[in-house]
């Protein structure tokens, strides 16, 4: 496609010279090329944004799981040292660590504020468990559990990962279908502009037809025109849009939608690439647009 693209836009260089310029549709290409630019390199972010984030939070809740041991204050402690002394002894379980109150605390600031007592409150004890190898058996872990620390709760974080991942995995293919609207709506722009630019030099088509000019010759010099227009307008949009990217929070390791949106390594990369993809879809909306049109002008 590439190449029968550059092989139509080569030929004759100043064959663009033969259509008078028209002020309203240059700008309207011009303005619809930047606008769509600028939203595609959004949509593109946020696509990228969601595959990380998806990423981190199976690699964070993957390997993960944690024991919620509720009991008497008086058999907390006891039971607490049960459940390790179990998990020590489960084959899979690389290991475990009861966390502290000042742990404890800082898990629930966020919800509940630090000036919360938690020395007061009757609170579970919680136990993170770090997988090894190939991982533990859940259900038979959870039985032993059961059996031996009746206020032992196992949670290995599969209700949890499972929807955020289909979430993150969902917002990914929103961005992707946005890209693909965007392109589909600059397809139209340009096949609009293109339109009202060929009509408007009706009168010039068919001198050059009287001169012998072919139609051919003709709409390249129609595409030449609007495929350096979307080309030069969608790469003076994606330049405020990466501007933009690279001043958001890079959001130091949290897994955030909003604080991760900032490209990051090779991916800076991807949005240059929508100004000649602008380019191609340009010149085959006008490629089109333009022999249609010169079939109907007589």
């Amino acid at each position: 496609m590439l190449a029968r693209t550059l092989g139509f836009l080569a030929g004759d260089s100043k064959s663009g010279r033969v259509v008078p310029p028209t002020g309203y549709t240059a700008q309207l290409t011009l303005f619809s090329a930047a606008a769509m630019a600028f939203l595609a390199v959004f949509a593109l972010a946020l696509s990228l944004a969601s595959d990380r984030l998806a990423a981190r939070w199976t690699a964070e809740l993957a390997h993960t799981a944690t024991l919620r041991i509720s009991a008497p204050a008086a058999q907390l402690a006891a039971q607490t040292a049960d459940a390790l002394r179990i998990l020590s002894e489960t084959p899979g379980v690389g290991s475990a660590r009861a966390l502290s109150v000042d742990e404890q605390r800082r898990l629930l600031t966020p919800w509940f504020g630090a000036e919360l007592p938690v020395e007061d409150l009757p609170l579970p004890q919680l136990v993170e468990i770090s997988e090894s190898g190939d991982g533990f058996d859940t259900e038979g872990l959870r039985l032993r559990l059961r059996a031996e620390v009746p206020g032992a709760v196992l949670d290995s974080h599969d209700r949890w990962r499972r929807p955020l991942a289909r979430a993150a995995g969902r917002l990914r293919l929103l961005g992707l279908a946005s890209v693909g609207l965007i392109a589909l709506t600059m397809a139209a722009m340009v096949t609009l502009a293109a339109n009202a630019a060929l009509a408007a030099n009706a009168q010039v088509i068919g001198v050059l037809r009287l001169v012998g000019a072919r139609d051919n010759y003709i709409a390249r010099a129609f595409v030449r025109r609007f495929t350096a227009r979307a080309f030069t307008g969608a790469l003076a949009g994606i330049l405020p849009a990466v501007a933009a990217l690279a001043l958001m929070p890079g959001g130091d390791g949290t897994p955030a939608m909003l604080t991760g949106l900032a490209l990051s390594g090779w991916n800076w990369a991807l949005p240059f690439l929508i100004p000649p993809f602008a380019a191609v879809i340009a010149f085959w909306a006008t490629r089109s647009a333009s022999f249609r049109a010169l079939e109907a002008v007589t």
